[in-house]
Order: structure tokens, then sequence, then C-alpha cells
């Protein structure tokens, strides 16, 4: 498993909070959602900008402000895919909770977007940085079904535009790690906790996920967390070795759908 760093990157101090303004539960609900399931790749230096540590304190405060904002829009692989859904949804803001929610758990807002503004927007992103090979294959994707959902991005966009090299069976351990998934708490030490999930394998030629198995993963640093409180059987979801997120089981279910919807996708090319 690929840990989080063991510190907040930069060692920065936490929010300064006397005086910032907070805004309504409901208003900040969004751009905190988004920077729960960020922060963990950011974290590890590989996407959004370069102050993971603020992410962490804006999580740990519970504050919305602009420079949340900021911090959420430096996001170039994720963010656009918010703006696509936002626009397809007609909802003005991309970090409205309901898009953060669909892109990172999934929802009927992915099925908003048309094949055909989707697979525009994959051209746009995408084409020059896929082999002329490939680029058919990720070009028919919207037509089959494909929807603009994180797994979606991990399972057809990562191996086809140069972010993993390597044979099928030498990315997946990387997929694994970007592949949000449900998984189940059953002990808490300290930092860390076990949990219960399943993991992506490539077996026959196909991916899927795999038999339930306990691992570790991360869930506070230095007292910071995405999730403040963690308790022994609560369903979480996990990226990049940390939990981003309590689920209940509609949740849950949404997501699980989205990430086997995905996977039939990305068999029929792989």
């Amino acid at each position: 498993m690929i840990e989080a760093p063991a510190s907040v990157p930069g060692g920065a101090a936490p929010l300064a909070l006397p005086g910032r303004p907070r805004v309504a539960r409901r208003a900040e609900a969004g751009p905190l959602r988004f920077a729960r399931f960020a922060y963990p790749p950011n974290a590890l230096g590989y996407c959004g900008g370069d102050d993971a540590a603020g992410l962490l304190q804006h999580l740990a405060a519970g504050v919305v402000d602009p420079d949340l904002v900021r911090l959420c829009r430096a996001f170039e692989g994720a963010y656009p895919y918010l703006e696509r859904i936002a626009a397809a949804a007609a909802i003005a803001d991309p970090l409205d909770r309901r898009v953060v929610e669909a892109y990172w758990v999934g929802g009927d807002l992915l099925d908003e977007v048309t094949p055909r503004d989707f697979q525009a927007d994959l051209e746009r992103r995408f084409r020059d940085r896929t082999a002329r090979a490939e680029w058919p294959w990720l070009a028919a994707k919207p037509g089959q079904g494909g929807v603009p959902h994180h797994s979606f991005h991990v399972l057809e966009v990562f191996p086809r535009v140069g972010l993993l090299r390597g044979s099928a069976a030498a990315i997946v351990p990387t997929m694994e790690q970007c592949l949000i998934r449900p998984a189940q708490v059953v002990g808490i030490d300290g930092d860390e906790l076990t949990i219960v999930d399943r993991p992506l394998e490539l077996r026959d030629g196909r991916l899927g996920l795999g038999e339930p198995r306990p691992t570790t993963c991360r869930w506070r640093v230095r007292g910071l967390s995405a999730v403040p409180r963690i308790a022994i059987g609560d369903t979480v979801a996990i990226h990049w070795g940390w939990v981003c997120d309590r689920l209940d089981d509609q949740r849950r279910v949404a997501l699980e759908r989205a990430i086997a919807r995905s996977l039939v996708l990305a068999n029929t090319t792989l």
C-alpha cells in the first residue's frame, strides 16, 4: 500500500479561525467534500496545487473561504469533470455539493452529461496526450455508456494518456490506490485504521474487485483529519491509503454501482 506522508506537507500551522467568516453548512458542504477526496493524492504530490496542508486545515476547521475554493480549482484533472457535470445539470457552481458528490461517489447527475458532450470534453483535454492507436478506444467510451465519474478517469484515462506506463498487471496496484472504494472499519490504532475492502485485481485478463481482505489506512495526521470522527463498523471511502469520508448505505451503493459500470466498460478494451 502506498502510504500518505507521515506529516502535514510543509508543516504549516492550523488555520487561524478567530475572525474568519463561516458560511452556512449547506454552502460549505461542496468545497469541503471535494477537499476530503482530493487531499490524499495532493499530499503525495500527484495532482492539485502545492498546499495540501491548507486543504487538510480547512477540513479540520470546517471553513470555506476563497482560499479553499482556489485550492479546489487547482485540481486540473478533477475540476474540469465538475464543470462538465455542472453545465449539463444547469448548476452554476461546479463545487456545488451535488456535482462534487456525483464525480467522487456517483448518482443520477452523471447521466445528465450527453455522450456527445462527454466525448467532446475528452477530445479537448486528452486527445493530444493519447497515443494515436489508443485514442479511438477512449473516444468511443462515452457512446458505450461512459460517464464522468472518478472511476472512469482511473480505469480509462490514466492508462491511455501517459499518466501510468507498463503492462496492465504492472499498473493495477497504482490504479487500485487511486480508485475510490468503500471499506469497513474493523480496528482503530491511533492515526491508522484496520479496514476490510475489496482490492482491484486483474484476473484472467479482466479487471474486477477481489474478495474482501483486511488492510490498513490512515485517517489522521498530527491531529488533523478529513473525517473528524471514526468508529468501528463505519463504512468509509478510501483513496490513496486515506479515509476520505463516511458512507451511508445509499452513498455506498452509488459508489459501488459507478465502479461496476466503469469496470464493465474498461474490460471491453483491456
